[in-house]
C-alpha cells in the first residue's frame, strides 16, 4: 500500500514517560499494529528495543525500514535514514527516541529535526520522549537525579504535537521491572536502583511529567474555549479567586479562600491585587508582601493586575484564569459613605460575576471605615497655619494695589484681566496651604471683586448679567484649578515619599547582605534612618538588650517598640514617631526579623559543625582502623602462631622467614599507631618540639633507610648537602620525609625513580620531592592533605591515608609549608618550606 501524497503536514503522536523502562516503545510499536491492522501503511523508521524480548517481539510482522551507518574514527553509530522513509512514504512511521543526537554524518544534528523534516512532508509520526529531555525541565531533572542532561528537545517541538499520551508508572512497580531485568542489563541494575532509579527521584519526575501534560492539556482547553468563543466558565477544576487590598482583613480571606480549594481535589489557590493604573492605590507594600507570602506557603499564587474599575478588573481576571469562585471581603467603608455610594466593589461584583461563584467574607475590619487621605495632614505646620492666611490676605493685597490710583492708571487693566491676576493669587493659595485655604481665597476674591472691580463698584450688587456670568465662572474656575494644583502636589508628595520608601527598603535589602555582622549594622541603620538616640533589641518583657546601636538605653526620651521574630522586640529611643512612617518601620523589623534567625542559625551550624567533624573524624577512623591496622595484627598473628605449633616442624629457613614476617607486621602496625598518635596530637595541639639546626644531608639516609620496601636506586638525591641547615625537630622532619618519599615511589610508574632535591631561597630552605606519576587534580589537592583520604587508591591496602595529613601538620607545626605543584612533563612535587637556621655566632 502506498503512502499518501496530500499536501497537508503530518500529525505527531507522542509517548511521554517520566524516566526509561516504562514501556513508551512498547507503547510505540503497539499503536503501530492498531494502525496496521486498520490498513494504515505503517513502518518503523528507528526503534531502541534495547535487547528487551517483548519489546523485540513486537517488530515481528511489522516492515522495518533499514538504519543509516554513520562511521567516525572512534565508534560506528546506525541512526534514522530520513532519506529512506521519504522515498518510501509510508501512511505513518514509528520513530523511538526524539531527543536522541544523531552521529556526525547523519544529516541534522538531532532526531526531533529528522521528524520535523517528515511532518513537513505530510507523513504521520509517532515517538517517544522522556521527561528529563524537555528542554525546560533539564535543570529541574539535573538538581533532581545530579546527572546533566546532555540531550535535549524543544519543548515547543511536543506541545505541537496532535496528542501526547502519558506512559504512567509507579515508581514502586517500574523498580520491580528493573529488579526482574525487563529494563537493563544484569550487570547494570544495582548501580540504577541505588541511584537515577531511586523511589524518590522517580516519584519527583512522576510529578514533574504529570504537572507538565496537566499544563498542556490546559493550554489545550484554553485554546477550544477561544477558537469557539466559549465565554463562560467550565468547572473542569476548582479555581479560586481571592482579592486582595492590601488592607488588614487580608489574611481572613486568603485562609477562607485555601479552605474552599482545598475542599475540591487539585482546587488551584490564587490572590490577585488590582492596583490604580496611575500607581498610587495606597496599598500597603509591607501587608501585600506579607500576604503574598502567606498565599505561596498555602500553595497559590499571587498576582497583580491594573485597573481603574475594580470590579471590571477583577472579574476579567477571573474569567482569562477559568475561575468558579471569587471570594470578596466585605467593604470597610463607613455607614456615612455607603449611604453615599450605595454600591461597593462587593455589590458590583456580585452583580457583574455571572457564571461566577462570589463569596462575600465577613472581617473585624468591616463597617469600620477605611483611613483616607486628609487634606493638609503632610504639610508642615508653618503651611497649615500660613495658608489660610494667605487665602484671606493675598486677595486683599492684591485688591489694595490693583485700587491704587497710579498703579491702576498706569496698568489700564478691565475686568477680565483683574479677574485673571486674582485667579493667579487663588492657585498659589492653594500651592501654600491647600485646597481648604485655596477655597478660602477663591471666596474672598469673589466678594473683593463683585464689591470692588465690578460695576456698580462699592456695593455687593451686579448691574449686567454678563459680569454675574463672569464672576460664576472665576469662582468655578478657581475652585477647579486650586483642586487640581491641590491634588497634583499631594500625589507628587507621595509619590516622593514612596521613592524615598524604595530607596531606604532597597539600602535596607543591601545591608543585610553584609554576613554575620547583619543585626548590628540594621541596628545603626534603624537609628540613623529614623533619627533617634538608640535602636536596641531585647528580648520582650526584659530590659537588658542582645545588641544595640547608639547611646545606652536610659536616657530620657520617647520609647517605639515593634515586635521582631517569636520573642524580640526593637526598641527605639528618642522621639515620637509620626504615623507615617510606622510602616517603614515595620518593614526594617521584617529585615530584622530574617537577620536575627540568620544568626541564630549560624550560630547553631557553628555549634554542630565541630561535632559533625568529629563524628566525621571518628566514622573515617573506625573505617580505616577496621582494615589497616587488622592486617599487620592478622600477619604476625598468623607467622607467630605457626611457629609455636607442635605440629609442624619448621627448617630453620622457615623459621626466618615467619620471624621476618611477624617483625614486618610489628613494625607496620608500629608505624600505624604512631601515625595516629601523633595526628591526634597535632589536631589537640599537644604536640612537642625540640627545634635545633638540623642538616638534611643527615636526615634524609635515615628517612630513606626507615623504608626497607624502596628499592635501591628507585630515590635519586640531589644538592642536598650545600644547602644551610633547617629549624626543625630531626625525628619529625625524618618522618615527614619518609612519608613524601614513600607516597612518591608508591605513586611513580615502575623504571621511573624519584628525585629528592633541596635549594636554598632567601632566609628558607625548600625541599622538592618530585615523582612522574599520575599527579592530583588541583581540585582535589586540599582534599588530599585531610585524614584517612587516598586518592587514586582503591585496593585499600596502602595504610591509614594519614601520611599527607600528618606530614603537613608536622611540617606546619615546625613553622614550615607543604604545598603541592604540578611536575613538568607530568606528575606531582610535593614542596616543604622550613625556616634557614640562624648561623652560628
Amino acid at each position: 500500500m502506498t503512502g499518501t501524497t496530500g499536501t497537508r503536514p503530518g500529525r505527531l503522536k507522542v509517548y511521554l514517560g517520566a524516566a526509561p523502562g516504562v514501556g513508551k516503545t512498547y507503547r510505540m510499536l503497539d499503536e503501530g499494529w492498531r494502525r496496521a491492522l486498520r490498513g494504515t501503511d505503517v513502518v518503523v523508521g528507528l526503534a531502541e528495543c534495547h535487547h528487551r524480548p517483548h519489546t523485540e517481539e513486537m517488530l515481528d510482522g511489522l516492515e522495518v525500514l533499514p538504519r543509516l551507518r554513520c562511521s567516525t574514527p572512534d565508534a560506528e553509530s546506525h541512526e534514522l535514514d530520513t532519506a529512506a522513509v521519504l522515498k518510501r512514504r509510508p501512511d505513518v512511521v514509528l520513530v523511538d527516541e526524539l531527543a536522541h543526537t544523531n552521529a556526525p554524518g547523519a544529516g541534522n544534528a538531532q532526531r526531533w529535526q529528522d521528524v520535523e523534516d517528515l511532518l513537513a512532508a505530510g507523513i504521520d509520526v509517532v515517538t517517544t520522549v522522556n521527561i528529563q529531555h524537555l528542554e525546560s525541565l533539564s535543570d529541574v531533572v539535573e538538581r533532581i537525579t545530579g546527572l546533566p542532561q546532555h540531550e535535549t528537545v524543544p519543548d515547543e517541538v511536543v506541545r505541537r504535537a496532535h496528542q501526547i499520551e502519558l506512559v504512567d508508572m509507579a515508581p514502586e512497580a517500574l523498580r520491580r521491572r528493573m529488579a526482574h531485568g525487563n529494563v537493563y542489563a544484569p550487570e547494570k541494575i544495582d548501580a540504577a536502583l541505588s541511584h537515577y532509579f531511586r523511589v524518590g527521584n522517580l516519584t519527583a519526575l512522576r510529578e514533574l511529567a504529570l504537572l507538565w501534560l496537566a499544563e498542556r492539556v490546559d493550554e489545550t482547553l484554553q485554546r477550544y474555549r477561544a477558537e469557539h468563543g466559549i465565554g463562560g466558565v467550565w468547572e473542569t477544576r476548582e479555581r479560586v479567586v481571592v482579592a486582595l487590598t492590601g488592607g488588614p482583613e487580608g489574611e481572613t480571606l486568603i485562609r477562607r479562600a485555601a479552605r474552599i480549594a482545598a475542599r475540591s481535589s487539585g482546587g488551584d489557590l490564587l490572590a490577585v491585587h488590582v492596583a490604580r493604573s496611575d500607581g498610587l492605590a495606597g496599598a500597603s507594600p509591607a501587608a501585600l508582601a506579607g500576604q503574598r507570602r502567606l498565599v505561596e506557603s498555602l500553595g497559590g499564587s499571587y498576582h497583580t493586575v491594573v485597573g481603574d474599575h475594580v470590579p471590571d478588573a477583577l472579574l476579567a481576571f477571573a474569567r482569562a484564569e477559568n475561575a468558579t469562585q471569587l471570594v470578596v471581603g466585605v467593604s470597610r467603608r463607613g455607614r456615612l459613605r455607603r449611604v453615599a455610594d450605595a454600591r461597593g466593589v462587593g455589590e458590583a461584583v456580585v452583580e457583574l460575576s455571572g457564571d461566577i461563584d462570589v463569596h462575600l467574607v465577613t472581617h473585624e475590619r468591616a463597617g469600620r471605615g477605611r483611613t483616607r487621605p486628609v487634606p493638609g495632614r503632610d504639610l508642615s505646620r508653618a503651611r497649615r497655619l500660613g495658608g489660610p492666611a494667605a487665602g484671606l490676605l493675598l486677595p486683599l493685597a492684591l485688591t489694595l494695589l490693583l485700587r491704587r490710583p497710579p498703579v491702576a492708571d498706569a496698568l489700564g487693566l478691565n475686568l477680565t484681566s483683574e479677574a485673571l491676576l486674582f485667579l493667579v493669587a487663588v492657585v498659589g493659595v492653594a500651592c501654600i496651604g491647600g485646597v481648604a485655604s485655596a477655597l478660602l481665597a477663591s471666596l474672598t476674591a469673589s466678594l473683593l471683586l463683585n464689591y470692588y472691580f465690578i460695576p456698580p463698584a462699592g456695593r455687593f450688587t451686579i448691574a449686567e448679567a454678563n459680569n454675574v456670568l463672569a464672576l460664576a465662572v472665576f469662582a468655578l474656575v478657581a475652585v477647579t484649578v486650586a483642586a487640581i494644583v491641590d491634588r497634583s502636589l499631594r500625589l507628587s508628595r507621595r509619590a516622593a515619599s514612596a521613592t524615598a520608601e524604595a530607596g531606604t527598603l532597597s539600602s535596607l535589602a543591601v545591608g543585610i547582605l553584609r554576613g554575620e555582622q547583619a543585626v548590628p549594622v540594621l541596628l545603626e541603620r534603624t537609628r540613623e534612618t529614623f533619627g533617634m538616640e538608640s535602636a536596641e533589641l531585647r528580648p520582650r518583657g526584659r530590659e537588658p538588650g542582645r545588641a544595640s546601636a547608639g547611646t545606652a538605653p536610659g536616657q530620657d526620651g520617647a520609647e517605639t517598640r515593634v515586635p521582631v521574630g517569636e520573642g524580640d522586640e526593637l526598641v527605639l529611643r528618642g522621639r515620637v514617631l509620626p504615623a507615617t512612617e510606622h510602616r517603614v518601620l515595620t518593614a526594617f523589623a521584617a529585615h530584622l526579623t530574617a537577620a536575627v534567625e540568620r544568626a541564630r542559625l549560624a550560630e547553631a551550624a557553628a555549634e554542630i559543625e565541630p561535632v559533625r567533624a568529629a563524628d566525621r573524624m571518628r566514622t573515617a577512623l573506625l573505617a580505616a582502623v577496621s582494615h589497616d591496622l587488622r592486617t599487620p595484627l592478622a600477619g604476625g598473628w598468623a607467622a607467630i602462631s605457626s611457629l609455636r605449633s607442635r605440629d609442624v616442624d619448621f627448617s630453620a629457613e622457615d623459621k626466618e622467614e615467619l620471624l621476618a614476617t611477624a617483625e614486618e607486621s610489628m613494625a607496620k602496625l608500629s608505624r600505624l599507631v604512631d601515625n595516629l598518635l601523633d595526628m591526634s596530637r597535632i589536631q589537640a595541639g599537644a604536640l612537642t618540639l625540640h627545634l635545633q639546626p638540623t642538616a638534611l644531608a643527615e636526615v634524609l639516609p635515615q628517612a630513606l633507610d626507615s623504608l626497607p620496601d624502596t628499592p635501591a636506586g628507585r630515590v635519586v638525591v640531589h644538592d642536598v648537602e650545600h644547602v644551610p641547615c633547617v629549624l626543625a625537630d630531626p625525628p619529625l622532619l625524618e618522618r615527614v620525609l619518609a612519608n613524601l618519599v614513600a607516597n612518591a615511589t608508591r605513586h611513580s610508574p615502575p623504571g621511573r625513580a624519584v628525585t629528592v632535591a633541596a635549594s636554598a631561597l632567601a632566609a628558607r630552605v625548600e625541599l622538592r620531592v618530585v615523582d612522574r606519576g599520575p599527579g592530583i587534580r588541583a581540585a582535589d589537592r586540599e582534599r588530599a592533605f585531610a585524614p584517612f583520604q587516598r586518592l587514586g587508591d582503591t585496593d585499600n591496602t596502602t595504610g591509614l591515608g594519614l601520611g599527607l595529613a600528618l606530614s603537613r601538620g608536622l611540617t606546619e607545626a615546625m613553622g614550615g609549608t607543604l604545598t603541592p605543584e604540578d611536575t613538568p612533563g607530568g606528575g606531582l612535587t610535593m614542596v616543604v618550606s622550613l625556616p634557614a637556621a640562624p648561623a652560628p655566632a
